[in-house]
């Protein structure tokens, strides 16, 4: 059993940034692949970033050049940093963790929003 609990959305003018936290209740974090997924009201949820157990990453082309994942194992936490942020980046951030037996675990979300 692995427990997410992620944090650091907000309120956030376009344009600008913020990093998003998913702190793991296990180690060895690369054991797992993270990723981060949003979903906006009456939209279904995406895929946004991803790292693999290897540390490979890939990204939404919506967000490409603009957002990043990273992980810190010693932390046992995954980030996402949001930059340039757009309206249409709004929505609720979720991340999970999936085991090579595809076994997948989910944060509760953190709600990000830009407008001015």
């Amino acid at each position: 059993q692995v427990q997410l609990v992620e944090s650091g959305g907000g309120l956030v003018q376009p344009g600008g940034s913020l990093r998003l936290s998913c702190a793991a209740s296990r180690n060895n974090l690369s054991r797992y692949t993270m990723g981060w997924y949003r979903q906006a009201p009456g939209k279904q949820r995406e895929l946004v970033a991803q790292i693999t157990t290897g540390g490979s990453t890939n990204y939404a082309d919506s967000v490409k050049g603009r957002f990043t994942i990273s992980r810190d194992i010693a932390k046992n936490t995954v980030y996402l940093q949001m930059s340039s942020l757009k309206p249409e980046d709004t929505a609720v951030y979720s991340c999970n963790a999936r085991t090579v037996l595809d076994v997948v675990y989910w944060g509760q979300g953190t709600q990000v929003t830009v407008s001015s």
